[in-house]
């Protein structure tokens, strides 16, 4: 009877949804970035006749009237106006961003166990076994045990 050899390899994947994961927050920082451009020609008195900032304006609106009124709108001369909308609409979409990708992260990983069974024949002989899914979203200390 021939000698057989054992050989395993194990192999983990998690499920891949890393390109939608880039694309939503791409978007989150632009709304950001457009959100901050905003706030900070508000505060140094920006020309709202200027096609520019007319623009950003225009864009962030939807933002930022979600939360106009919450607080007054603080002025130190006709130009230059502090507006806590745009601050706190910053803050909300910051906060929604993060639960969104947060949601958006696959929580568990799949493992396959390849294993080879090989004797002196040029035929090796293969038997793959699939294993269940971990659950990644609360990891194991093993030093509990002790």
């Amino acid at each position: 009877m021939k000698e057989m050899t054992k050989k395993s390899e194990t192999v983990t994947t998690r499920p891949v949804s890393y390109l939608a994961k880039r694309i939503v927050g791409a978007l989150f920082i632009l709304i950001e970035v457009i959100l901050g451009a905003r706030l900070v020609l508000k505060l140094l008195g920006a020309n709202p006749a200027n096609i520019f900032v007319k623009a950003i304006y225009n864009i962030t609106q939807f933002f930022v009237g979600l939360f106009e009124g919450i607080f007054a709108k603080v002025s130190d001369n006709a130009k230059s106006i502090f507006e806590p909308a745009t601050l706190i609409a910053i803050v909300v979409v910051a906060v929604v961003a993060w639960v969104v990708l947060r949601l958006m992260t696959p929580r568990q990983q799949s493992s396959t166990t390849k294993t080879e069974y090989t004797t002196e024949s040029p035929q090796p002989h293969y038997h793959t076994e699939k294993v269940e899914p971990v659950d990644q979203s609360e990891p194991t200390d093993s030093s509990d045990s002790h």
